[in-house]
């Protein structure tokens, strides 16, 4: 894999926000007690969900944070393994495809070394159950990766971490995708700014064209973007979800209160009936990871002896001194992200469906007037 550097993501202020904070959690793993203390204390993402439109910069944050862990395993002296899952992976014969998926977890999820596991293109691998145009390799994927993501036997000791990556996150099963405990939303560029920046990085340097009045990658600070992004979220952007969230502001003015985050999220359930438990437990893992949403200093990683390799009561009391209290307001904002994620996916999957009706009904309105005009 070609690494790329956190400078050479441009836009996708939270997704390299959460990337590089979760490249850095993965590294508090303890290979002696074989659990990480984020693990212990809430707030590690043992799987998470990135979604945008193609061209966005997916390939380039995989590249970015395999890059980062890659690089503290090396300072660490700690073995790291990278796999990805892709569609080489399914196969025509019967069982095949979900033994290589059950490798492909194990291998990632083995407690002696620090994994990452991307599945890229997850729509295209992991099939819909019931949905009569997936194949059965893709049934038997979805089935292993729902056990391994979220099942019976599934332990997160924290010393790995899983990507799901697609174009079209709504062509993924319901069940499968709601055990994605994070989202990153990969929407690549959005500013001037953004705009400016990506194309001075894709020239290169062989080329006399002035820069212009532009200061050079300073609109990519995350401190600054990563502020003014989680605060967009203090109201959804989805219609359908700004109605819900209005409903209970008539109702309990300001939401800080557990009851009224309680009621806000009953709402949306009778709204969206797939908005389940699971959902709320993802909000929650997403709270405590905010929670956790603090600068590890850049020395714990760069200098074994000061963090890397403290025991594992040492290590966890580093942590929590840097655990930041949570608010009604966080609470709210990763409601927010969460809800207008899963309507966005939601919309686009029905929008998808009656498409597809609307096209049959005129093929068949068309076949039915040239069946008409030919006995005519």
């Amino acid at each position: 894999m070609v690494f790329k550097r956190p400078e050479e993501v441009i836009g996708n202020h939270i997704a390299k926000h959460q990337a590089q904070r979760l490249a850095r959690m993965v590294m508090a793993y303890d290979f002696e007690r074989r659990m990480n203390p984020f693990a212990e204390l809430g707030g590690f993402i043992f799987t998470f969900m990135g979604d945008g439109k193609p061209g966005t910069g997916k390939t380039t944050l995989i590249q970015m944070m395999a890059g980062l862990i890659h690089d503290y395993c090396q300072v660490a002296g700690y073995p790291f393994r990278y796999q990805n899952f892709g569609v080489d992976n399914i196969d025509s014969y019967q069982g095949k495809s979900g033994q290589n998926a059950k490798a492909f977890i194990h291998h990632v999820m083995d407690p002696s070394v620090i994994g990452f596991g991307t599945i890229d293109d997850i729509d295209q691998i992991a099939g819909k159950r019931g949905d009569r145009q997936s194949s059965a390799g893709q049934q038997e994927v979805t089935a292993v990766l729902m056990e391994a993501f979220a099942g019976a036997n599934t332990v997160v000791r924290g010393n790995c971490t899983f990507g799901m990556f697609s174009n079209y996150p709504e062509n993924v099963d319901d069940a499968l995708r709601q055990r994605a405990g994070a989202r990153f939303l990969v929407d690549g560029p959005k500013t001037r700014e953004d705009y400016i920046d990506i194309l001075h990085l894709l020239l290169g340097s062989h080329h006399g064209i002035p820069l212009g009045k532009h200061e050079l990658y300073s609109s990519q600070s995350i401190k600054q973007a990563i502020a003014q992004s989680f605060s967009s979220y203090n109201r959804p952007a989805e219609p359908r979800l700004k109605e819900v969230l209005e409903r209970v502001f008539e109702k309990f003015g300001d939401i800080d209160s557990v009851a009224a985050l309680g009621t806000y999220l009953k709402e949306i359930q009778q709204v969206d009936e797939r908005f389940t438990g699971r959902a709320i437990k993802n909000i929650s893992d997403a709270v405590k990871v905010r929670s956790m949403d603090f600068d590890i200093p850049d020395e714990w990683m760069e200098v074994p002896d000061v963090f890397l390799a403290k025991d594992y009561e040492t290590k966890k009391a580093m942590i929590s001194e840097l655990r930041v209290p949570i608010t009604s307001n966080m609470v709210l904002q990763e409601i927010n992200r969460y809800a207008d994620s899963e309507f966005r996916y939601a919309g686009s999957s029905d929008e998808a469906a009656i498409d597809a009706l609307v096209r049959d009904m005129e093929r068949r309105h068309e076949a039915q007037r040239r069946f008409q005009d030919g006995r005519g």
